[in-house]
């Protein structure tokens, strides 16, 4: 019982350092952005950590991530080392992406994390083609594409779920309901706001969950994860979340109230799991200390690491146009291939 209850411990602790690690690393991207260091368009994913966390929580080293463009969590938590995201997000060459994607495009393919898309609903053909190919090669694995509630109103969504549900994908449909796509509010755009409920149009196996509660969130994706390795296909959580900063930092926030916002700040995800870890006697102030430390010296190595980082030549910004590697059949490098006679 003791080792259980350790064990449940152990992991309640994972989940708040990874939720903390998240905000305190999008919390230094505004400071830096605010100063001009990050540049672009830049989504801030804080007030949603329990998704990222929750979910990343249920997946195997080799199970595929597939993200939108409020990624940096789920980047982080899936292993994308935060030197090489905050490089990213300066530009730099070390980046994950040498640079050029820059916050909407983190990639990392040794970790199977594919994107950061910027395009809304865009990961979703990507996700189920992954998950089709794992399939199609027996692999005992599953894609989790997370997408938000703007996303189901895009054709892309009913395309892909009704395919993964005739072929029996192995993909969970991770949708973080934050109640605004963009600046719409969910009422003003969707006729039937009880997204769970539509994606189960589809004959898929559907949830509501709570994103504002990790230990909620881990228990519905370890389930759901369970399921679709035992071969029950497609599943679809609904993870009913809100961000607490604007749509992007370039988004003045004038379509939703100042009260709504600090009434969802009660619920923030961080705040109530240590209040059930305190009551649980899991962890003590001493022990938040420690690991808050830990996390601020990660990120100053992050930071450190990408303001030394050089950014590209200019004479490498047309590689990376074409393909660099000879076509099988003798075609000219550089993905120039002359016209069969």
């Amino acid at each position: 019982m003791a080792g259980k209850k350790s064990a449940r411990a152990e992991s309640h602790r994972d989940l708040l350092r990874q939720m903390l690690r998240v905000r305190r690393f999008e919390e230094r991207c505004v400071e830096l952005y605010s100063g001009e260091k990050i540049r672009g368009f830049m989504h801030l994913y804080i007030g949603e950590e329990a998704v990222a966390a929750g979910v990343c929580h249920a997946l195997a080293t080799d199970d595929v991530v597939v993200s939108t463009y409020r990624e940096h969590g789920h980047a982080l938590i899936r292993g994308v080392p935060a030197s090489t995201i905050m490089a990213e997000m300066y530009g730099k060459v070390t980046g994950c992406s040498r640079g050029r994607g820059g916050s909407m495009h983190i990639f990392d393919v040794a970790r199977r994390f594919y994107g950061g898309n910027a395009i809304v609903g865009g990961g979703l053909p990507l996700a189920i083609g992954l998950a089709l190919a794992d399939k199609l090669r027996d692999r005992n694995r599953l894609t989790v594409c997370f997408f938000g509630d703007g996303a189901m109103a895009e054709g892309e969504f009913h395309e892909c779920l009704n395919l993964a549900a005739l072929w029996r994908l192995p993909v969970l449909f991770a949708c973080e309901n934050n109640l605004y796509a963009m600046g719409t509010a969910l009422a003003k755009s969707h006729a039937q706001t009880d997204l769970a409920l539509r994606a189960a149009g589809y004959g898929v196996a559907a949830w509501q969950v709570d994103g504002m509660n990790v230990l909620a969130v881990a228990d519905a994706a370890t389930r759901a994860a369970e399921a679709i390795r035992a071969g029950a296909g497609p599943y679809f959580v609904e993870l009913r979340t809100y961000r607490f900063r604007a749509h992007s930092m370039y988004d003045p926030d004038r379509y939703r109230s100042k009260e709504e916002i600090e009434q969802w700040k009660k619920r923030d995800p961080i705040d109530a799991l240590v209040a059930s870890m305190k009551a649980e006697r899991e962890i003590t102030n001493d022990d938040l200390a420690v690991l808050e430390k830990e996390i601020s010296a990660e990120i100053d190595q992050a930071v450190a690491f990408a303001e030394q980082a050089p950014v590209e030549p200019v004479e490498d910004l047309s590689r990376f146009v074409y393909s660099e590697t000879p076509l099988a059949s003798g075609g000219a490098r550089g993905g120039t291939v002359e016209a069969a006679s």
